[in-house]
Order: C-alpha cells, then sequence, then structure tokens
C-alpha cells in the first residue's frame, strides 16, 4: 500500500466536533466526496451551530444531491450537533481534551447518532486516542483478502488491528487501508472474482 500511496497527510481538524461532523459525513461517502461536501459545508454555514439548526434537505443537498443515503446523514448530523449542545450548551467538544482517554472515549460514545466509526475517527484524529476507525468497504477489504476471519465483526476486527498497529502507526494505518479499500481498482477486482466464481458455479451446475 505504501507504494502505491506514498504521501499520506494527516486531515488536521481544529475542534473535536469538526472531526465529529466530518466522520459521520466520510462514514458511508468516499473520502474526496465528503471532504468536497465539508469544503461546502465551510462556504454555506456560518459555523456548527448554524449547521445544528439547519434542515436535514437542505445538508443533504450540499452533501452532493437529495437522496435517502445523504438524508441519513443530515439527520445524523442533527442528531449529533443537537446532542452535543444539549450536553455542554455549546456546539463545542473541546472539554474532551481536558479528561482522560477512556472518559472522553464513553462522553463520545453517548453522544445520539454517533457509531463505532465515528468515535474511533474522533479520538484518533483529535484525542491522540489508539483507534482504527473501519468503514464498511475497510472491512469488506480485510475479509475478501483474508487478513481478517470471515465471521468476526467490526469489534472483534477493531479490537485484533489495534493489537497489531501501534498507536504511531494508526493513523497511518487507516489512511492507507481507507485508500485502498476505495481504490476503482479494488471495485474492478471484486467485481471480476464474483463474475468468476458465477460462472464456476453455472458450469457445476
Amino acid at each position: 500500500m505504501k507504494s502505491r500511496y506514498p504521501k499520506v497527510t494527516i486531515d488536521n481538524h481544529e475542534t473535536v466536533a469538526g472531526a465529529l461532523v466530518y466522520a459521520i459525513v466520510s462514514e458511508n461517502m468516499s473520502e474526496p466526496a465528503a471532504k468536497a461536501a465539508i469544503k461546502r459545508f465551510g462556504d454555506y454555514f456560518i459555523d456548527l451551530n448554524d449547521l445544528r439548526v439547519s434542515r436535514p434537505e437542505e445538508i443533504a443537498e450540499l452533501l452532493g444531491e437529495d437522496t435517502p443515503a445523504t438524508r441519513e446523514i443530515a439527520t445524523t448530523l442533527n442528531r449529533a450537533l443537537r446532542s452535543v449542545f444539549d450536553e455542554y450548551n455549546e456546539v463545542s467538544l473541546e472539554a474532551l481534551k481536558k479528561i482522560c482517554k477512556r472518559p472522553a472515549k464513553q462522553a463520545l460514545e453517548k453522544i445520539d447518532g454517533t457509531s463505532r466509526f465515528v468515535v474511533n475517527y474522533c479520538m484518533l484524529m483529535s484525542l491522540q486516542g489508539h483507534a482504527i476507525p473501519l468503514t464498511k468497504k475497510m472491512i469488506e477489504y480485510l475479509k475478501n483478502n483474508e487478513l481478517v476471519h470471515a465471521n468476526a465483526d467490526e469489534q472483534e476486527i477493531e479490537g485484533f488491528l489495534t493489537k497489531q498497529i501501534s498507536a504511531k502507526d494508526g493513523y497511518e494505518f487507516y489512511a492507507l487501508l481507507r485508500s485502498e479499500s476505495e481504490s476503482p481498482r479494488i471495485k474492478l477486482e471484486i467485481k471480476t472474482t464474483h463474475k468468476i466464481a458465477a460462472k464456476t458455479k453455472k458450469r457445476k451446475k
């Protein structure tokens, strides 16, 4: 992976809440699409509080197009930012930087709408935690290449990877694996494999 993606640059998030928003957007979108959407957010919304009170359909359009998938992301953003505001009386999570990592992670888990990926992304990117965020595509890649057990769930895979990958290499591993899992080449390989499997099955019949 290093030979294919030699330049791994860290995405800097000025705030924990900013990392939260990016994680929610990028969990079910490709990184290029997510980064483009976040840029549109910055041009359109005054701040995260403005994003919090915006209508889901308005947010969905800024995500690229108004579809059930983008509407779900928009709704999740509303829920999460509203939850943050209700807890801290502002759309900010900077208070988490002043406490230990375990209670900080627990606080993130309590935010309405946060998934395991979102929590781990915030821990890795904003709170210097030892975490490996995993999207569905990343998990599929690991399983398709027999790098993890086929029946392992997200929590088991995450636990396995954090034992294998040191904290200092956490971001680089995440970035490389994500880039590889979203590569058009991988999609083509999977499609070809499925076609071969279908032909083999047909011949056996």
